[in-house]
């Protein structure tokens, strides 16, 4: 057996466990990680300094755009916004268990659609730290084990993130395993191989690297298309909301990708 397949059966028992935890151990969790990013900012700084490093040299051979280096940056601006994130996510409602819809087949026989946890999500992200804690965030929230695999521009933030998030989980009593890191892109290719064990595929990139796990896995994809982020401001809207909606919109932070792109105002 290799060690990708060793994480997925792991995260496949994790997920059992996920599905029964309750929204206090849900938050209690998610409320250590957020102190425990912060706690250990540090080393998650050294671990981004090293990422930044590298890149500026593969900047200046021309094989990375100032977008993608600007992206990778990690300072304490960007991971308070991390921490808050995380600590909104712990904050929000729990998803699982809500009755989504109820009807009466006949007397004596209710049908009910109740919210449940997928299982086991692989997520296959671009060269940004940030987005592996809102990732596994999002799936510790809904019951979810979670296998990540962030871009290898982002390897040492990557590899710190997992660990400050793996242990503060495990502390508070998350399944053993819940969380599961790749390291190398050809682990990918045999990811995609495990459909026994991962329910969902979501990747985050460009669409050459969304069509090609389409194309080859038997996975359920939640994947995209090729789009353009617009704002369309029309003639009934608050003029001085609308220019600080669109302003906001570009100026936040001009590199990420659903800044806006394209401005459509009423004639």
């Amino acid at each position: 057996m290799n060690e990708v397949t060793a994480k997925a059966q792991n995260a496949r028992r994790a997920s059992l466990g996920m599905a029964t935890l309750t929204t206090e151990q849900k938050y209690n969790s998610l409320t250590a990680i957020a102190e425990a990013l912060w706690r250990e900012r540090g080393a998650l700084f050294e671990a981004n300094r090293e990422d930044l490093i590298k890149a500026r040299k593969a900047q200046e051979q021309g094989e990375l755009s100032e977008a993608v280096v600007d992206r990778l940056k990690l300072g304490e601006e960007k991971l308070l916004k991390v921490v808050d994130m995380v600590r909104s996510v712990a904050s929000l409602d729990d998803p699982i268990g809500k009755t989504l819809y109820a009807k009466e087949l006949d007397e004596g026989l209710e049908l009910y659609r109740v919210s449940s946890p997928i299982g086991v999500v692989g997520v296959v992200f671009e060269a940004r730290p940030d987005v592996l804690p809102q990732v596994a965030s999002l799936c510790l929230k809904s019951g979810n084990a979670v296998i990540l695999k962030g871009g290898s521009e982002a390897s040492s933030s990557n590899r710190a993130l997992y660990r400050i998030i793996r242990d503060a989980a495990r502390e508070t009593g998350v399944p053993e395993g819940w969380v599961q890191f790749l390291k190398a892109r050809e682990e990918v290719t045999q990811l995609l191989r495990l459909d026994d064990y991962v329910d969902l595929l979501i990747p985050r990139g460009s669409n050459s690297l969304v069509r090609y796990i389409k194309e080859n896995t038997r996975i359920p994809v939640l994947g995209h298309s090729d789009g353009v982020c617009h704002i369309y401001v029309d003639e009934n809207a608050d003029v001085d909301e609308a220019v600080e909606i669109c302003l906001e919109a570009k100026t936040q932070y001009p590199s990420v990708c659903n800044a806006v792109d394209t401005l459509l105002i009423y004639r």
